[in-house]
């Protein structure tokens, strides 16, 4: 099914997300309460940390595969604060 990533500007107008392609980890220590016993959500975002999509109930070790999947094709890692879609 085809979806837009759309980001909320404060001025009610809704806009796409940035062209950009980076990945983030976001776990508990994000200060994000997960109810995911697995731990550890990933999310591709924009520059500015706007998730695009996620996936999420991820092991320890499938992380660490995505990771390195993602490393391997270049896409550099988002450190910041992640806005996860509602």
């Amino acid at each position: 099914m085809p979806a837009l990533a759309l980001r909320d500007n404060k001025t009610n107008v809704w806009e796409p997300v940035g062209e950009e392609n980076m990945y983030a980890v976001v776990d508990e220590s994000s200060g994000f309460v997960l109810t995911d016993t697995s731990g550890y959500i990933l999310a591709l975002c924009d520059k500015n940390g706007i998730s695009k999509t996620i996936v999420q109930g991820l092991s320890q070790e499938q992380k660490d595969e995505i990771v390195k999947l993602l490393e391997k094709d270049n896409i550099p890692e988002y450190k910041g604060k992640v806005a996860l879609p509602v």
